[in-house]
């Protein structure tokens, strides 16, 4: 079943090119450490999912929005390198004047003026598809045109193509502020896909940054790198893995069996990633791993919420089964261990079928109303992933952005409560109610998910 990405506003659209790019070259890579058969099935499931061929050449499952021309045609000529992959010069949408960061403008004016001409588009990608998974949205929540058009287009495939699938890739904006009205951008974006979205797949650009910094070594770290290491981490979920232990066939429904593992309640769709290894090419080569090593690492990740395999806190421990006595072991729990609703262990490359799973079906891992049998999942295949002879992706649903929400919300309320830029939303017809509305269904979300 295949995927069609829809690409939004400049860090949509340059986001999704490393990810094609990424998808494509992992799957011609001879280096898979498997069988030819194997490779060749990795291969052609691949292709399926995210790629049409015409004349010989894969052409990516995309279609491209941007409010301004220059990124997508930056993104157009790259892809049109002579042996390699190809997007559709028909699939794009661009005008001539962005929306200046204000989501409202991105959602009141572009979204109803152009969502018939995107929506078009959009459905002669699907029409090209022999069967439709769903859709795959890549778009910040910072800015204007990804944030506000990209919540207005996620409403109108929800009412178009209500059976199909819709998982958000959304990227959180810097800590320290790329935008002035990036809190306002990112509660009233957040707010409105929860209503229309399946799954959102949070990506922390504080998070990536140091992943840059640290594990692969980057010095003058551009958006390029922290897209490079976005592309890593979705292609090591996104491509194929077996259906079943001890199946040679591939999984035909990507994003159908994403959720079905990390969705069990539409309260809770928030997702993060974790992979390992992670590292400069240059340091491949000399690096080894063994599974006991990589899983024991990824678990200490899980539960100590660290976005890398540097600097986990190894002190954080699962609180015991019995009650914990009132203090300091209560303090622990609220603060530092991260409590899952739902986790899928995605594990790739050599000895696959040895790794030892146990440390992640602990009961104490999880919320008490979902036991380990129905939340806990694990994807296998002995294909390798970009080069690395074992690697391992951890997709959650848990706690781990409750601090980053919480402290959004806190930052766009003291903003609201001093009235601090709010005509230049409501002169676009969003109103204080509005803001309201996405304050409360948030702090809702803050709640359900402290109190896993």
């Amino acid at each position: 079943m295949a995927v069609v990405t829809v690409q939004l506003g400049q860090c949509g659209n340059q986001i999704g090119f490393e990810v094609f790019d990424a998808l494509f070259t992992d799957s011609q890579c001879s280096q898979g450490f498997c069988s030819k058969r194997e490779n060749e099935a990795y291969q052609a499931s691949c292709t399926e999912r995210f790629f049409r061929e015409e004349n010989g050449v894969p052409i990516a499952r995309a279609v491209l929005v941007d409010m301004e021309p220059k990124v997508i045609n930056q993104m157009l000529s790259k892809a049109a390198q002579p042996g390699r992959w190809k997007y559709d010069q028909h699939a794009r949408f661009c005008q001539k004047q962005g929306s200046g960061n204000n989501w409202a403008y991105g959602y009141s004016v572009h979204g109803p003026k152009h969502a018939e001409s995107i929506m078009n588009l959009i459905q002669k990608e699907v029409e090209k598809c022999d069967s439709l998974s769903g859709f795959f949205i890549i778009m910040s929540i910072a800015g204007g045109t990804g944030s506000g058009l990209g919540a207005f287009l996620t409403q109108h495939l929800q009412d178009h193509y209500s059976n199909a699938l819709k998982m958000n890739q959304i990227i959180w904006p810097y800590g320290t502020g790329e935008v002035i009205v990036q809190n306002y951008n990112s509660i009233l974006t957040l707010s409105h896909l929860y209503r229309s979205s399946d799954a959102l797949l949070v990506h922390e650009n504080d998070a990536v940054h140091k992943i840059c910094a640290k594990l692969m070594s980057t010095k003058q770290i551009s958006f390029r790198d922290i897209n490079q290491v976005l592309a890593h981490q979705l292609g090591s979920v996104f491509q194929p893995t077996h259906s079943a232990e001890c199946s040679f066939h591939y999984r035909t429904n990507p994003l159908g069996d994403l959720m079905e593992h990390l969705v069990p309640h539409p309260e809770f769709k928030m997702l993060g990633v974790r992979t390992i290894p992670q590292m400069s090419e240059t340091s491949l080569p000399y690096s080894t791993f063994t599974w006991n090593g990589l899983l024991k690492r990824l678990r200490q990740m899980l539960i100590s919420n660290a976005k890398m395999d540097e600097g986990i806190d190894w002190q954080v421990r699962p609180p015991l089964p019995k009650l914990p006595p009132p203090g300091k072991m209560c303090l622990n729990r609220e603060q530092h261990f991260n409590t899952s609703l739902a986790n899928l262990l995605i594990l790739r490359g050599k000895d696959v079928q040895n790794a030892n799973l146990e440390g992640f079906r602990d009961p104490a891992l999880y919320t008490s109303w979902l036991g380990p049998a129905d939340a806990f999942s694990a994807w296998k295949t002995p294909r390798a992933f970009n080069r690395y002879e074992r690697s391992a992706a951890l997709v959650s649903n848990g706690q781990f952005f409750v601090r980053p929400l919480d402290a959004v919300v806190g930052k766009a309320w003291n903003m609201f409560a001093s009235k601090a830029y709010i005509h230049q939303y409501t002169k676009f017809g969003i109103e204080e109610e509005d803001f309201l509305d996405s304050f409360t269904l948030l702090e809702q979300v803050v709640a359900s998910y402290r109190n896993l």
